[in-house]
């Protein structure tokens, strides 16, 4: 193999080999009502907490409950077990989801901060269970609302003022 050979990058096929449409991208930032209007038009995103002190994220679907994330659990689940040691204080977690086109690389994603808690009362867990349908067989018996504190979200947007040629993009 000459040294020129070993300088190119292996060829990519398939769908790996489409790159993004050519222009320019910006992204703006989300207000609070906004990012929560777009988080609760999807039905999943990323739960991500702490265990072993370490990061840990787990997809899962939820539901938006007047501002609050709520997803459901089992038994044996870690932020089951993490939320329970709490004792109603709550623990700290964030909540991930976006829409990216996987062609254009447009769309938004939005990230909430906030307390996880059980949710006890039973007229609540049973009508969280009416709603959020688990993905798998096993039972899952616990819901987690989460109170967002923070909440961030950017929307990715193709920049119109620089094919317009409007700085400011008005």
């Amino acid at each position: 193999m000459t040294n020129e050979t070993a300088r190119k990058p292996a060829r990519i096929t398939g769908e790996a080999a489409a790159s993004p449409p050519s222009g320019p991208r910006r992204s703006v930032e989300l207000d609070r009502d906004e990012a929560l209007r777009l988080l609760g038009g999807v039905p999943f995103g990323r739960i991500v907490f702490t265990r072993h002190a370490l990061p840990t994220v787990r997809p899962v679907n939820h539901v938006l409950d007047g501002g609050d994330i709520v997803i459901r659990t089992h038994d044996g689940a870690a932020l089951t077990a993490r939320a329970r040691e709490a004792d109603g204080a709550g623990v700290v977690v964030a909540y991930e989801a976006d829409v990216i086109d996987p062609d254009t690389h447009l769309g938004w994603s939005v990230v909430a901060t906030g307390y996880a808690r059980l949710v006890t009362d039973p007229a609540e867990l049973a009508r969280y269970q009416a709603l959020l349908v688990p993905w798998t067989g096993h039972p899952m018996d616990h819901a987690v609302r989460i109170s967002p504190d923070l909440v961030t979200g950017v929307r990715l947007t193709a920049d119109d003022r620089l094919t317009t040629g409007d700085p400011e993009g008005a």
